[in-house]
């Protein structure tokens, strides 16, 4: 999974999934532009992070979430970069709450911020890669949520299925170019954010309850997007790759059925 001589544009890089996306493919030979949001406390340490494995690394802050913000972004990065081989999209606002009660502005926010700037992302850097020719990768991060219809997620669910049907779409229309796009769907992964929205104690014991004993970590979505961004990936594209350590199944295992009545 060599990246060399590659440029990758990884966004919501800070902290959590994008930092262990970008922290991978540094490892594997790829030069970064890092994005996060106007204002990040975490884009320069991380920044420092790529350059010490010996990887070109260009921070911009940017807002992802608005189409002018990605268009400035690809913009600077292909000022700084040349151009862009690789885009890990990773934009994501997420607020729960019950359904009935849900907010509808705060719906539309999650939506804007968790889907639609992933077509606004790739659309801009898609162009790019047509135009130089030579194919590239695009890999959206997605989530579980996607699939599952989990509980005070309304809007989470509905933006993160979406996507995946999105990548799947992308997918196809960039196929003539030689273009792979590919979702990452994570399952339960021990981030900042989650730390923000759970207390310790509730994910230390939550972690005991799934199948490999602890919740994932950033590198462990990191190495899926190292290899979907792969030569060894050539032939994958239009793939939703769930990256989630038996969570989505984790009620079907043998421990944890009901046993049957022993005659």
């Amino acid at each position: 999974m060599n990246l060399s001589d590659r440029i990758a544009l990884v966004t919501g890089a800070g902290r959590g999934i994008g930092k262990g996306c970008a922290l991978e493919l540094a490892r594997r030979g790829a030069d970064i532009v890092l994005n996060d949001r106007p204002g990040s406390p975490d884009i320069a340490a991380t920044a420092e992070e790529i350059r010490a494995l010996g990887r070109r690394c260009w921070a911009i802050e940017a807002d992802v979430f608005s189409r002018p913000g990605c268009e400035s972004l690809a913009a600077a990065a292909l000022a700084e970069a040349g151009r862009i081989d690789i885009l890990c999209s990773n934009p994501a606002f997420s607020r729960r709450g019950d359904f009935l009660d849900y907010d509808a502005d705060l719906y539309d926010r999650v939506i804007q911020g968790t889907m639609n700037s992933g077509f606004h992302m790739s659309q801009v850097v898609a162009r790019h890669m047509v135009e130089r020719g030579g194919g590239g990768k695009i890999v959206f991060i997605s989530s579980v949520h996607g699939e599952l219809p989990l509980g005070r997620a309304i809007a989470y669910n509905a933006a993160k299925a979406g996507l995946n049907h999105l990548a799947r779409s992308v997918a196809v229309e960039l196929m003539q170019h030689k273009i792979n796009v590919n979702a990452i769907a994570p399952g339960w992964i021990d981030t900042p954010g989650e730390h923000d929205t759970f207390s310790a104690d509730t994910i230390a014991e939550a972690a005991k309850g799934l199948p490999w004993k602890r919740l994932g970590l950033p590198e462990d979505i990191g190495k899926a997007a190292a290899f979907l961004c792969s030569d060894d990936a050539d032939y994958i594209t239009g793939t939703v790759l769930t990256v989630d350590g038996g969570l989505r199944y984790n009620h079907c295992r043998p421990d944890v059925m009901p046993r049957e009545k022993q005659s």
